[in-house]
Order: structure tokens, then C-alpha cells, then sequence
């Protein structure tokens, strides 16, 4: 399916809605009974969760996102090596948002020999609760996704305006940390305004009539305070400024005028007329629960006295911030849940949803894929993917083979035989294994209307892609994997960690770094994992695959075809010098050389060939390659300084551009050897350190020799006039 970059948020969302509310209520009247939490019971519901959680042996987890590619070539191709391919991971996870995200605890009842599932469904989006520097949060709709979520009835209103918002552990960090640095500033203008603000020009007649009216009035109410101390009266201005009221009220057991209904000039008016003309008076801001401050000016004693008073209103700011950040940590908490109780997460490929969990609740991401596994480690120590679960068992293979291992089509395949049963406590589906499914009562009795065994499908497809019910899913498929796998849960111990499990325990950790290349990463070690488990799919798939012999070619004219490219290059460095051209998109194109100093060679000649002007460069096979002046090429790692560029424009040639990256001439070997040896080296950790040392070893040879290889017959020279300009160039050197 085309997927179309980008589109404006209201177009979109119309869209979707209008698609949305034109679907039948009827998918929605079966939809599968979950808990759905947005924010108004999102504190009830995480007290719950809390509960379930603790008592889990494992947790399935699901997200929605806004979308996955913020450009077509951005997508996962089967030329990605591992490092790029986490560098695009990175890219999705940072560019768009987690609109839905699906907690499902599962624990095993021993009694009723059946697991005990509760689908939690979070509505999520990233809302501004804490003031910080810069601009309000920013994330990307991809279209398809929008139309996605609506033709399964997705509520974008209850996401947008009843989501849960989050701040990350590096969010609150940065908060607290310039929370603390205001308190500790003593001329913070943050706290109370205390501050001795310069005076402000007064140019308006306006002002000057202001300003004099209240210094006239908190002349008034300070000398009758000290005539009479009673309190209680309430002043105000003229009739015509009737909302502007000064009531004298009691502030930190001081006497003071609480104001309301001034602008904020007039409130900076209002405290260059106190710090003017009044030391026994002062201008106080208290900032309240809610979005609202508080402002006053107070009587103080002394000069001590003031100063007391400034501490206590700091102290009291400082206590309503940290209230703040700490409700504004929103969404985060169940992700601590799940962090501190250390429990199995269970996932359906993946390595995405696990980026979008660091990145939105944890920190930045790191830009390195090695990094970022260790991080992960660190706060989710047990993750099994069920699509590696897939594919660890012989019998599981083959009955997964005529098949696809999507979440829907492996739920549809493990989980075949689906009974519901009139319960009052939820739903149970009698499979291999048995699931039980709990909601709380208010939710069961609304779908009374369920327990009708004849069971309509309609239910499957009004829940599929919510996120708690994929969650549901996921767990489901994970217990009956795990039943192929050899694990009788009916011998498990409520004490025993599932992810030791001695069958279970060499598959958790592993996750697809990429599934179309079948690259397996170990976040225990950072290592990646050598075999996929006994199938050889996709080693034999792309073996061929040498990142080392293949040069990124972008910016040529938009007519050539991949065949038109290959021939152009072929009639050069001979015909089987080409072993494959690969389009990222209409503008950038892979192509892979036989051999590996094809690819410096190349280079240098479509140097050589711009700067000539002779008639040569005209007649040369690579001139249809190069016609137009904007055709720019690289090696690999030029691709993964492109891919690295938080930008992302739609072209692949207008990427380039962007980030800055013309053309590059690199005829050494890249910085990391390992990584860009051929991929089946991959598989093989030997093979990948023997390469590297031989091409260590001849490196310097080869920088050394690589223009003279080119001129002086390395490939085979189709026609004289090429023969021609090479003599010339020589005759040059």
C-alpha cells in the first residue's frame, strides 16, 4: 500500500473520524470486554493494575503508535545492515507518538488449572503538564495509520482529549533539577516575586492614574491596620472597576490583601508601586494546586521578618511544583510498575514498541543499538518476543509455515478453538492451554449480551488493534508457544520466575532487530545471536548481501530504471562486476559489485569524470548515469551518516541534501570492521574476525593502489574510446 507523507493533523483526523462514525455500532455493542483507562480513572485503575501486576507470572504488552516511517525510505529494507537498522528504529520511535498501549498481566490458577488475563486498554497521548523551555510537544501522523485506527473504530477523542499524558525519567530529572535551581536562586522571580523589578516607564495617562489609585489605596488599608487591626473590611476602587477587588484576608498569619481582576501589567504595576514606595509591604505570588496563582501584598513587620516571609512562600512553590511533576509523571508509573517488579514482558515483534518505551518514558535514545540494548536490560531484565517463540520449535514451524506470523494470523492459528462460556467473573476460551478473562464488575455487567455461546466474529474485528486486546493476544500465543515448547504449566509454581524456566529461559531476551534480514539481539549481552534455532531461512536468503562492496548512488535522473543503471556500471567494470541494484526510492539506488575495490573504484572514476570536460565524459558509458550534474554516490556508511540525521524528508536525494552529505570518496575500510563485513558473517563470528584482520592487513595497499587499479586494467576496457580516456588520464598523472 503507497503510503503518503505527510498531511496536515485536522485533514487527517476529519478523515478518520468521518470514517469512524460511519461504521456500525454493532462491532462496538461485541467488542471485547476491556478495561479501557483514560485519565479521569486512570488513579483507580493503576491501583488496580498494581494488584494484578504483583500477582502476574507474566505481563503482555501492546502499543499503538501515530504512525512507523516518517518517510518511505526509512523503511525496513533487506540492505539495512543491524546498526542502520536500529538508527531507523530510532527515527520512528522519536518522530511518532504511543496513542494506545495495552498492559495484560496473566497469572496461572493452579485451582482452576487455566490462566487468569486482565486487559488493561490506556488511552495515551503526550500532553504539556509541566511548563519547560521550548516549544509544546511535537510528534507525526503517517495516513495510513490514522485510516488504520479508524477501520477499527479507534476513539481519537478519547486519545486526544481524555489521554493519559507522561513525562520521561529524564523529563522529571530535568525538571526537578531546574525546580532546584530556581529555589536556590534567592532573586528568583520564580517563586514569589519578590524581586526588585526596575521600575517600568509609565508613558499612559492610564498608568499614571493606576499607579497613584493604588498606592493611595494600600496607603488607605496599611495605616488603617495599624489604627485599628481588627480586619475584615474589603476596599475597592471606583464603581466602574468593581471587579477589581482587594479583600483583606490572613496569609501565613500576616495581615494581607488578596487582589483579583487586574491584567499582568497592572500586576507589574502594582509591584513597582510596592517596592517603590513601601518597605513594610510586599508583593507575594503563590502559585495554587491548579493552574492558578494566588497574588497578595503583605504586611511585615521587619526586614526579618520579610525575609522569613520569602522563605515560607518559596518553600510553599517549591511544594506545589514537586506536587505537579509528580502528577504529571502520568502514564510513566505503570512503566515503573512493570520496571520494579521485574516481571516476564512479553511482546510480538517487538523491538519497536520497546524503543517507544524508552524513548517516551525513559530518556533519549542512545544513538548507538549496543547501548541501547544495555539500557534496556537495565529496567526490562526478562523480554520474550513470541515471534522468536515461532520459530524456536520444529513443530511450531511447520505448522506456522503456510502461514504468515503475524499477531492476528499466529492467534488465528494457536488459538483456534474459541468457546465462550456464561461466567460471571469474565470469559474463558478453551484452547491448549485455557485463558480466563477478568474485568471489573461494572464492565461484565455491560457485556451481559456475551454470554451467548453462539458467539458472533463480529467481536474479533471490533477489538483487533485495540492495543489491550492485542496485548490479550499476545499473551495467549506466548502460553500455547510455550506448551509446544515442553512447558507443562500445570507443575508451575506460583514462586518460580517463568523467564527461568530451564525450556523457556534461552529464548527470553532475544529479540528481531530486523525480521525481513532475521537479525536476533541479545539485550542480555548486546551480542547478536548467531542462529535462528534451527532454520537456516534467512542466512541462505541473504548471504549474498556484502555491505562492503556496495556504493549508495543517489540524485540521477529520475527516468533510469535499476536494469538502465546496472548496465551503465557493467559496461564499465565488466559484466558480472554488478550483482545486484536495489531502489530505496525513485531518486537513491543500492548497487553491489562483485568485489570490494569495485567500490573505490567507482568513486574515484565519477570524480575523475566531473571534473573532466572533454568529450570523453560525454561518450562515457556513465554519462547516462551522471547527465543532469546532480548524481552524488558514497559508500555504506555515507547511507548510515544519512540514516543517523534526526531530518527526514520524503526524497531520499532531498535527504542528502539536508543533512549535508554531497558526495563521498572512501576507499578505506569503514570504522567498524565487524559491521560491515558480508552478512552472512553475521551468523558466523569467526569468519567476521578473519576478514577483519586480512583486510586490515592490505588496507594501506589498497588506499595506495585503488586509482592506479582503475586505470591500469582491473576490469576489463568494452570499447577503445574508453581505452582512449583512460591513456589520457594517465598521460594527466
Amino acid at each position: 500500500m503507497k503510503k503518503l507523507y505527510p498531511i496536515t493533523l485536522s485533514r487527517a483526523l476529519s478523515r478518520a473520524l468521518s470514517f469512524s462514525s460511519s461504521t456500525s455500532s454493532s462491532a462496538q455493542s461485541t467488542a471485547f470486554p476491556l478495561k479501557h483507562v483514560t485519565k479521569g480513572n486512570f488513579e483507580s485503575a493503576l491501583a488496580e493494575l498494581r494488584r494484578h501486576v504483583a500477582a502476574a507470572d507474566f505481563v503482555a504488552i501492546d502499543l499503538e503508535m501515530s504512525g512507523v516511517t516518517s518517510a518511505p525510505w526509512r523503511e525496513s529494507f533487506e540492505f539495512d545492515r543491524s546498526d542502520v537498522r536500529y538508527l531507523k528504529v530510532k527515527d520512528s520511535a522519536e518522530k511518532f507518538a504511543v496513542v494506545q498501549f495495552g498492559v495484560c498481566p496473566f497469572r496461572w490458577d493452579s485451582s482452576k488449572l487455566s490462566f487468569i488475563a486482565h486487559p488493561h486498554n490506556f488511552y495515551v497521548f503526550p500532553r504539556q503538564e509541566v511548563p519547560i523551555d521550548g516549544p509544546s510537544y511535537e510528534f507525526l501522523w503517517q495516513t495510513t495509520s490514522i485510516e488504520f485506527l479508524a477501520k477499527y473504530q479507534f476513539d481519537f477523542n478519547a486519545c486526544i482529549r481524555e489521554g493519559i499524558s507522561y513525562l520521561s525519567r529524564g523529563q522529571e530529572e530535568e525538571a526537578l533539577r531546574r525546580l532546584s535551581m530556581a529555589y536556590e536562586d534567592e532573586l528568583s522571580d520564580t517563586w514569589c516575586n519578590l524581586k526588585e523589578v526596575r521600575d517600568i516607564p509609565i508613558n499612559r495617562m492610564a498608568d499614571v492614574l493606576f499607579s497613584e489609585r493604588i498606592k493611595n489605596t494600600f496607603s488607605e488599608w496599611r495605616d488603617g491596620l495599624l489604627q485599628d487591626r481588627n480586619g475584615g473590611s474589603q476596599l475597592q476602587l471606583n464603581s466602574n472597576d468593581s471587579k477589581q477587588q482587594f479583600q483583606t484576608v490572613f496569609f501565613k498569619m500576616r495581615p494581607a490583601l488578596s487582589l483579583t481582576g487586574f491584567t499582568s501589567h497592572q500586576f507589574r504595576l502594582i509591584q513597582m508601586v510596592i517596592n517603590k514606595h513601601f518597605r513594610d509591604l510586599s508583593y507575594v505570588r503563590v502559585n495554587g494546586d491548579d493552574l492558578c496563582s494566588q497574588h497578595l501584598v503583605v504586611y511585615t513587620e521587619s526586614k526579618d521578618d520579610r525575609g522569613m516571609l520569602m522563605k515560607e512562600v518559596k518553600d510553599e512553590n517549591r511544594r506545589v511544583a514537586e506536587m505537579k511533576i509528580q502528577a504529571a509523571i502520568g502514564f510513566r508509573h505503570v512503566i515503573d510498575l512493570l520496571s520494579a517488579e521485574k516481571k516476564l514482558i512479553v511482546g510480538h515483534n517487538c523491538f519497536l514498541d520497546i524503543a517507544h518505551v524508552y524513548s517516551k518514558f525513559v530518556g533519549p535514545l542512545p544513538s548507538a543499538a549496543e547501548e541501547f540494548v544495555s539500557s534496556v536490560n537495565k529496567f526490562f531484565p526478562h523480554i520474550v518476543d513470541t515471534k522468536i517463540l515461532l520459530n524456536a520449535n520444529h513443530v511450531l514451524q511447520q505448522r506456522m509455515k503456510k502461514s504468515r506470523t503475524s499477531l492476528s494470523s499466529a492467534f488465528a492459528l494457536l488459538c483456534p478453538q474459541i468457546a465462550v462460556s456464561a461466567k460471571s467473573t469474565g470469559l474463558t476460551f478453551q484452547q491448549c492451554v485455557q485463558v480466563e478473562v477478568q474485568v471489573d464488575d461494572l464492565r461484565c455487567a455491560c457485556h451481559s449480551a456475551l454470554k451467548t455461546i453462539a458467539w458472533s466474529s463480529n467481536w474479533n474485528s471490533g477489538a483487533k488493534h485495540e492495543a489491550g486486546y492485542d496485548a490479550f493476544m499476545t499473551g495467549c500465543i506466548f502460553v500455547q508457544a510455550c506448551s509446544y515448547l515442553g512447558i507443562d504449566f500445570k507443575l508451575h509454581s506460583p514462586s518460580e520466575n517463568l523467564a527461568h524456566n530451564e525450556k523457556l529461559c534461552k529464548h527470553v531476551n532475544h529479540l528481531y532487530l530486523s525480521w525481513i534480514n532475521g537479525d536476533i539481539i541479545d539485550l542480555s549481552t548486546g551480542n547478536k545471536v548467531a542462529e535462528l534455532f534451527g532454520t537456516n531461512y534467512f542466512k541462505k536468503k541473504y548471504l549474498n548481501i556484502l555491505f562492503e562492496n556496495i556504493v549508495l548512488i543517489w540524485g540521477f535522473p529520475s527516468k533510469l530504471k535499476a536494469r538502465e543503471i546496472r548496465e551503465c556500471v557493467s559496461k564499465v567494470f565488466g559484466p558480472t562486476s554488478v550483482t545486484s541494484v536495489y531502489h530505496l526510492d525513485e531518486t537513491a539506488v543500492f548497487v553491489q559489485f562483485s568485489k570490494r575495490e569495485f567500490v573505490s573504484d567507482f568513486l574515484l572514476l565519477k570524480e575523475t569524470l566531473e571534473k573532466s570536460d572533454g568529450p570523453i565524459s560525454v561518450l562515457h558509458p556513465l554519462a547516462k548515469l551522471l547527465e543532469g550534474g546532480n548524481t552524488r554516490a558514497g559508500n555504506y556508511e555515507t547511507y548510515k551518516e544519512i540514516c543517523s540525521s534526526p531530518i527526514s524528508k520524503v526524497l531520499f536525494a532531498n535527504q542528502a541534501e539536508a543533512v549535508g552529505i554531497k558526495w563521498k570518496r572512501e576507499a578505506v575500510e569503514p570504522k567498524i570492521a565487524v559491521e560491515s563485513k558480508e552478512h552472512s558473517s553475521f551468523w558466523e563470528e569467526n569468519a567476521v574476525n578473519n576478514s577483519t584482520k586480512s583486510s586490515e592487513k592490505s588496507k594501506q595497499g589498497k588506499v595506495h593502489n585503488a586509482e592506479k587499479d582503475m586505470l591500469g586494467g582491473n576490469y576489463e576496457i568494452i570499447d577503445s574510446l574508453y581505452a582512449a580516456e583512460v591513456n589520457q588520464i594517465r598521460t594527466k598523472l
